[in-house]
């Protein structure tokens, strides 16, 4: 079966840090890049980032570039996002998901299998 559990989420003020964990299962990791989305209340999903095994390759979402930062341990079958530099309109659920069809973070629909999110609330 395969599951992705996503943790780390909780309240921080503006400027503050958080590191989002996905640990998944089921699966082989080198099948897959491991991606992370984010919906807020009211709006559609945005890409945040996503790392491939293949090569460590990354990708970006344009309102995280310099502030968030995506890693993983193969050991542990765990994805990171470090998130720095929080601001309020990083609030939303983040979610992790793998995808067979590259970094590509334009296209949810990419992705196969989805955790159940980690919600992030940034205070002013």
């Amino acid at each position: 079966e395969v599951q992705l559990v996503e943790s780390g989420g909780g309240l921080v003020q503006s400027g503050g840090s958080l590191r989002l964990s996905c640990v998944f299962s089921g699966f082989a990791f080198d099948d897959y890049a491991i991606g992370w989305f984010r919906q807020a209340p009211g709006k559609v999903r945005e890409g945040v980032s996503c790392i491939s095994s293949t090569d460590g390759s990354t990708n970006y979402g344009d309102s995280v570039k310099g502030r968030f930062t995506i890693s993983s341990d193969n050991a542990k079958n765990t994805v990171y996002l470090q998130m720095n530099s929080l601001k309020p309109e990083d609030t939303a659920v983040y979610y992790c998901a793998a995808s067979e069809g590259g970094i590509d973070i334009s296209k949810p629909s990419l992705y196969n299998y989805w955790g159940q999110g980690t919600r992030v609330t940034v205070s002013s």
